[in-house]
């Protein structure tokens, strides 16, 4: 994908799942999602994080062990809905700056293209769009072309995320499954 489309695949996949951020009701923080042992609250939390991550990866250059510790625990507090438009907005606003897909973050498992570390957010967006969907009870159907995109982003490697201990075992898809079928199925999750 050129740029423009990263950059544009990632803004519709955050959005997507803003939209799904502002539909959660108040009784809803606390129920289960399809992420073992995530409540709504630490599902969003989680994206949340990701998000702060980027402007002091990608704008500021920072390393891994230079902002340490600074995004863990709570990143939502008494305004879990504010907190994830500010943080969604900087991290577009960090990868859309002239020349930033074309720099290198350093993240845990070495520096890689800024490029692909924000397509890497976008898949997990999306996956973790379509879990905030099913914890509270909304359409679980996704953009063919954020699911395409996800997929793509995923499939090289989905054979190793289960050994990092951050994914469930790979699940065995119908053999008609659709693109969010297997995607959901590559990492775990049960559709």
């Amino acid at each position: 994908m050129g740029n423009n489309d990263i950059l544009g695949t990632h803004g519709e996949a955050l959005k997507l799942f803003g939209d799904r951020v502002h539909a959660v009701r108040e009784d809803q923080w606390e129920a289960p999602t399809p992420c073992a042992q995530w409540s709504v609250f630490d599902l969003v939390n989680h994206l949340t994080a990701e998000q702060l991550w980027v402007p002091r990866l990608v704008r500021d250059g920072s390393t891994i062990a230079a902002v340490d510790g600074d995004f863990d625990g709570d990143q939502l507090g008494e305004d879990p809905v504010g907190a994830w438009d500010r943080a969604s907005a900087a991290a577009m606003a960090a990868f859309a700056e002239p020349g930033a897909l074309h720099r290198s973050v350093h993240l845990s498992y070495g520096t890689t293209p800024a490029d692909a570390y924000c397509t890497q957010l976008t898949a997990d967006a999306v996956v973790h769009t379509w879990d905030l969907s099913r914890a509270i009870g909304a359409d679980e159907r996704l953009p063919q072309r954020l699911v395409s995109a996800a997929l793509r982003e995923v499939e090289p490697y989905a054979d190793v995320l289960e050994g990092s201990g951050l994914f469930a075992a790979p699940v065995e898809p119908p053999a008609d499954a659709d693109d969010l079928t297997r995607l959901l199925c590559l990492l775990g999750r049960r559709p």
